[in-house]
């Protein structure tokens, strides 16, 4: 039985993080001062208790330390000025890489960064603050480790940091990178370089794999990776640590090196990765994960890998208490004391009838898998049934593509085709860890739903921990344990009904694809017409497969705007597709690029003014007008949006792609006197609209579209209300999931489906 008295230290500390971090102020401090004075008081009644000190003395300590750097960001005299939008003078250092995020206006580059000069004011202060830098996308992008000057707006922050900073001129390099970040940054572009002609989705795995360097990594491929249980993989995590400095170490025992020399080499692997992967906290706590993983492999190392968890939680929370409400710290350290906890003791049961090697290849993902299950379930709202399965597959690839991407890097800086040569296994590898991906997440119910909610997810927790104590029993005996296996493989090979899904009688289906549009009209038994098909291939992709839609005679796309078309693969794979039509205004490119490489050529242009019957499904096309003229300084892109027409079962039902203002002013002329049963609401709910027509049109149902906890302020509040107040019923897809119009004898119904 391992000793369990540091894994108590952890819980202390982490527990005390939380309450600080979670609690508001007094509330915070009084919840600590009571626990503290309680473990006192235990103690003075019972010396017997004398063992609660260290938890409790861990809990204070990182509650105090919590405490102090909120009150240092919160005095900040970054945080005043921020209050008061200035503009001020700074200089400042850079601790992150640049990442490239979609803004409402365009591009921003954003950069974590530590100020260590504001002028503002009239005043100066010298100091060592976090903050945000979100700079346009003109901005230059300098490298990690760099000290500037720039002047800058400063904006309020509800993160962890004294501000965002906002550039409002170019920077002024004062200081280039330590020679360290150099040599860290000449690693990853060796690494990269030695993969550069091979498979692309290869070429991205293998950086993502050595050292978290995913940033080109296809966005279908990481949501393939999301649902088989592989997102470990993409990011830096233990494993990788583990791997690396393993390898060296074996290569030292290979070269002779031996007692205390060890410890330096693996020392001098940490700190490497440590470098090469970015020193910033995330990194910082995959590789205290990563040693605990490799002290749990020496002797004695289920009783030495338990302490050391315990500590390094107690250590990681005391420099950085933030971790303590982050998804990565949580999902680490529980993958972490699942194998050191639960592997070996369901890895003794399944020895009882299988080799060593099966039974550690099944124990430890599993372990893993139901330790993190509850955390990963609150976050995407999914349970995984393949996760096991696609690891079990994938982690005899994991090694060769790590530790020879590596290598292939390292060999490259001294000679290039030395390090493409000893890096090519390393590509096909990822090639197969890539496969898996995808094969898993093609399995029909690779994946269920689950509730994020208080009480389903209590229910899941319950039911993770009653797999503690059943587990070694049903593993400890072949008959249980495949027929286990064989349940789980029926119940992923047949996709369950959905009871009461979709609804009799429906004829308009609003799928929830986030930030998107993607709209599915009933034309007939398991058919319908498709318009748009929003920013995610397995979104549309499941909303089809819960309306039974398996022929698709008709895709219209209203524009190429990637949240309208990069699912359009989902709407494709495994169904019958007929014809795919589009606006004739090819803009963005990238767009236009995303559907061409799906269709293998450019869709044809929907013709203006036809009126067709698609099954039950008439459909009118009354935009974008030949000729017609919109507002230059509006979206020409939104502008030239496909707008349809459309009657089904009696309902008449407007779908108005992302037209803005002027189009919609254009449209009023053309369609006098137009009236309709449902409206989708134009751009998501933007505020930009010509409010008179659209509550002119006597719709009693509105429809928006729009992403849960968006950036760009959808839908507007006023917009809401002036459809209220206009007899509409606004039903959003943030809130109510798929939206479903039903056709009624008493006129229109909505079903809703989360």
């Amino acid at each position: 039985m391992p000793d369990v008295r540091a894994l108590a230290l952890g819980a202390g500390a982490w527990g005390g993080a939380l309450l600080v971090l979670l609690l508001p102020g007094w509330w915070a401090l009084g919840a600590v001062g009571s626990v503290v004075g309680g473990g006192i008081l235990l103690v003075a009644r019972d010396r017997s208790a004398l063992g609660w000190l260290g938890p409790v003395a861990a809990l204070a300590a990182v509650a105090g330390v919590a405490t102090l750097q909120q009150a240092v960001v919160t005095t900040s005299p970054l945080t005043a000025l921020a209050g008061e939008g200035a503009v001020v003078r700074l200089r400042l250092e850079l601790t992150s890489d640049v990442r490239v995020v979609a803004g409402q206006y365009g591009d921003l580059q954003v950069v974590r960064a530590r100020v260590l000069r504001v002028e503002g004011r009239g005043r100066a202060w010298t100091l060592d603050a976090p903050v945000v830098v979100m700079a346009e996308a003109a901005w230059p992008r300098l490298p990690l480790g760099t000290t500037l000057a720039t002047t800058a707006r400063l904006v309020e922050s509800d993160d962890d940091v004294a501000a965002l900073v906002r550039p409002t001129g170019p920077p002024e390099v004062l200081a280039e990178p330590d020679v360290w970040w150099d040599a860290a940054a000449a690693v990853r572009r060796a690494v990269r370089a030695a993969v550069a002609g091979r498979d692309a989705d290869a070429r991205e795995l293998v950086p993502a794999l050595v050292v978290g360097d995913d940033g080109g990594l296809d966005p279908d491929l990481a949501d393939d990776f999301r649902t088989t249980g592989l997102t470990h993989l993409l990011a830096v995590s233990g494993t990788n640590l583990t791997l690396v400095v393993g390898s060296l170490l074996v290569l030292g025992r290979w070269l002779g090196v031996r007692g205390r020399w060890l410890h330096v080499v693996a020392a001098v692997g940490i700190a490497g990765f440590v470098l090469t992967a970015r020193a910033e906290p995330s990194v910082v706590r995959a590789a205290a994960m990563g040693t605990v993983a490799l002290v749990g492999m020496g002797s004695n190392g289920r009783s030495r890998g338990v302490r050391g968890l315990g500590v390094a939680v107690l250590v990681l929370l005391l420099v950085w208490p933030r971790l303590a409400v982050t998804a990565g710290f949580a999902l680490s350290v529980l993958a972490t004391g699942g194998i050191l906890l639960l592997a070996p003791v369901w890895r003794d049961a399944l020895m009882r009838w299988t080799p060593r090697w099966a039974a550690e290849a099944v124990s430890v993902p599993l372990a893993a898998q139901v330790a993190c299950t509850p955390v990963v379930a609150a976050l995407s709202g999914q349970v995984s049934l393949v996760a096991v399965g696609a690891n079990l597959l994938a982690a005899p690839a994991v090694a060769p593509a790590t530790v020879l991407g590596l290598a292939g890097g390292l060999l490259g800086l001294v000679w290039s085709p030395l390090g493409v040569l000893v890096a090519a296994p390393a590509a096909w590898s990822a090639g197969w860890i890539i496969h898996v991906a995808r094969w898993g997440s093609a399995v029909p119910t690779a994946a269920v739903d689950w509730g994020v909610g208080p009480l389903p997810l209590a229910l899941l927790t319950l039911l993770c921990l009653l797999s503690v104590p059943l587990a070694p029993r049903l593993l400890g005996r072949p008959g249980s344990t495949l027929a286990c296996t064989g349940l789980l493989v029926v119940v992923m090979l047949v996709r369950p009904p959905t009871p009461g899904w979709p609804p009799a009688g429906w004829v308009l289906a609003m799928c929830d694809v986030g930030q998107g549009d993607g709209l599915v009209l009933r034309s007939g038994p398991r058919a319908g017409v498709v318009v748009d098909a929003g920013p995610d291939p397995v979104s549309i992709d499941a909303c089809l497969d819960r309306l039974d839609v398996d022929e698709v005679p008709l895709v219209v796309l209203t524009h190429f705007h990637a949240d309208h078309v990069d699912g359009l693969s989902g709407v494709l794979g495994g169904r019958t597709v007929g014809a795919v039509e589009a606006t004739g205004v090819l803009e963005p490119a990238s767009g236009v690029d995303a559907v061409t490489d799906a269709l293998g050529t450019v869709p044809a242009p929907t013709a203006y003014g036809l009126t067709r019957h698609v099954g039950a499904v008439t459909l009118q096309t009354v935009w974008p007008r030949p000729g017609a003229r919109a507002d230059p300084a509006e979206s020409a892109a939104n502008n030239a949006s496909v707008v349809l027409v459309a009657e089904v079962a009696g309902i008449r039902l407007l779908l108005t792609g992302d037209v803005e203002p002027s189009a919609q002013s254009a449209l009023e002329r053309d369609l006098a006197g137009l009236e309709v049963d449902v409206l989708k609401v134009p751009h998501h709910g933007s505020r930009h609209q010509d409010t008179d027509w659209l509550t002119s049109l006597g719709a009693r149902v509105a429809l928006v579209s729009v992403g849960e906890d968006n950036d760009y302020g959808h839908p507007a509040p006023d917009l809401l209300t002036a459809l209220g107040a206009a007899g509409m019923r606004v039903w959003r897809t943030d809130l109510a999931g798929d939206v479903v119009i039903v056709a009624r004898e008493d006129g229109v119904g909505v079903v809703t489906h989360r």
